[in-house]
């Protein structure tokens, strides 16, 4: 089991601000019902009890939308932070409470794939961290996401670079915002702002220590950073590549 979950939504999303009108990414709606929503939506139906969010950009429009999350039968807490902490700062803030494997994930990409498959990857490899990938090639998405990765045959991530811009030559892979981490990675990330794909990852890949798992062929993650990527989104609903559940 997993031991917390972080779903990370303080962002200001100032690039799909025409949209959200200057609100939360997280709430933007798909087909009537928050991205933010239907995470927490998937989050339970995959077996899990509680998470966090973590807030700082319009905090009680996110409380107001979620509360405390017992529609979806989760217990949800809050971790507002005054100034922006980043990916793995919003995750040391709250390190007292990852005493076992916890899972990390972006609030604001419309995600689904088996938390019971990622899992078991994590603990096949004896990983302290794995981050879940999708293939470009095999898996619809928006082409927004960031961070394009290379594999070893062992699941060992040989490169993770951010950024939009795919590398040059062979197959690669895009980091699709759900992170596995086990207790130990709390001594590399310290306090303040500090990023998982800029700050953290990197050692552990140039350690080998870093590992990846591909999302099942029905799995998914749409980034909607921008209105663009918002109606590729949607155009994929529309099409019944992506099914929504």
């Amino acid at each position: 089991m997993i031991g917390g979950v972080l779903v990370l939504a303080a962002g200001k999303s100032t690039r799909i601000a025409g949209v959200t009108g200057g609100g939360p990414k997280p709430l933007l709606p798909i087909r009537g019902q928050a991205i933010l929503a239907r995470n927490l939506e998937w989050l339970a139906r995959e077996g899990v009890r509680a998470a966090w969010i973590n807030l700082h950009h319009e905090p009680d429009q996110i409380r107001g939308a979620i509360g405390d999350g017992r529609r979806w039968g989760l217990q949800v807490r809050y971790s507002h932070e005054r100034d922006i902490l980043g990916t793995a700062g919003a995750w040391k803030r709250l390190e007292e409470h990852w005493t076992a494997t916890s899972l990390v994930l972006y609030g604001d990409n419309l995600l689904h794939f088996s938390l019971d498959r990622f899992l078991r990857r994590h603990r096949e490899t004896g990983a302290s961290a794995t981050i879940a990938l999708f293939d470009p090639a095999r898996h619809p998405h928006t082409g927004i996401a960031g961070g394009h990765v290379t594999v070893h045959g062992d699941g060992r991530i040989a490169s993770f670079v951010e950024g939009r811009r795919p590398p040059d030559g062979g197959p690669f892979y895009v980091n699709a915002g759900a992170y596995l981490l086990e207790p130990d990675m709390r001594v590399l990330v310290g306090a303040g702002f500090h990023d998982f794909a800029k700050d953290v990852f990197p050692p552990l890949v140039a350690a080998g220590l870093l590992f990846g798992h591909v999302l099942e062929p029905a799995g998914y993650c749409l980034g909607v950073d921008t209105p663009e990527s918002l109606r590729a989104a949607e155009a994929l609903i529309d099409e019944a590549r992506i099914v929504l559940t």
